[in-house]
């Protein structure tokens, strides 16, 4: 019922105000980490999203990647609904909603699930904090808190730091790490735009004990085109 309302009120805002942008991007990594936790079994991966941007700052969009869980289950399609303003003392907030779907088996879509999102920015600086009370499907609330730092060496590069702590809200009913309602996260990434492509290199790194969360080369680029 709240995928269909989702649906409902992003197609509604989509076709309402005339003055707004569309764009679409594609991106090629060498390795889809959700959170630091690889959603490809640390294989390349192929994304793409088409994104709209009203004046009055809500925006919606559709995002879709391979994924490999060892299952059937090879698409990740996700939709989401949100508000972005920054307000005069230059902090900004961007909250909203997303879904989760996946598919590819009769089961896949046992894990879809909402989040909910909030954002603040300043200075450079993120704190964002993500909400769900029914992580993959489980019916187990989670939480993710990030802090976030962006650098803008010059027209062409910057610098992305961030560190996020994922926490299950019940971890009789889902653990991370042997019986741990937790784990840390953090990423490092150079990001450097050349002739309309976004290239970005760095590391990525858990503290979990399982060959999902290792620490890893990241690389990708991608291509936006305005609609």
């Amino acid at each position: 019922m709240k995928h269909a309302a989702l649906a409902t009120v992003l197609g509604a805002s989509l076709a309402g105000p005339a003055h707004a942008d569309w764009s679409a991007t594609f991106t090629g990594v060498s390795d889809y980490l959700f959170n630091g936790v690889t959603q490809t079994g640390h294989k390349p991966a192929l994304q793409a999203s088409l994104d709209w941007a009203g004046e009055s700052g809500i925006y919606g969009g559709a995002w879709a990647s391979n994924v490999d869980f060892d299952d059937d289950t090879h698409v990740e399609f996700d939709t989401y609904l949100g508000y972005a303003t920054e307000f005069d003392t230059g902090i900004s907030l961007d909250t909203g909603v997303a879904v989760y779907t996946y598919h590819g088996a009769t089961h896949s879509s046992d894990s879809n699930y909402p989040e909910a999102y909030v954002k603040l920015g300043y200075a450079g600086f993120n704190l964002n904090v993500w909400y769900t009370y029914d992580y993959f499907g489980l019916d187990v609330g989670h939480v993710v808190v990030m802090l976030r730092k962006d650098l803008q060496i010059n027209d062409d590069w910057s610098v992305s730091a961030w560190v996020d702590r994922s926490t299950s809200l019940d971890s009789d009913r889902f653990a991370w790490d042997e019986g741990e309602d937790s784990y840390l996260h953090w990423q490092v990434m150079a990001n450097r735009s050349w002739q309309d492509f976004d290239f970005s290199l760095g590391v990525s790194g858990t503290d979990l004990s399982y060959a999902a969360g290792d620490t890893r080369v990241l690389f990708s680029v991608s291509r936006s085109f305005a609609l």
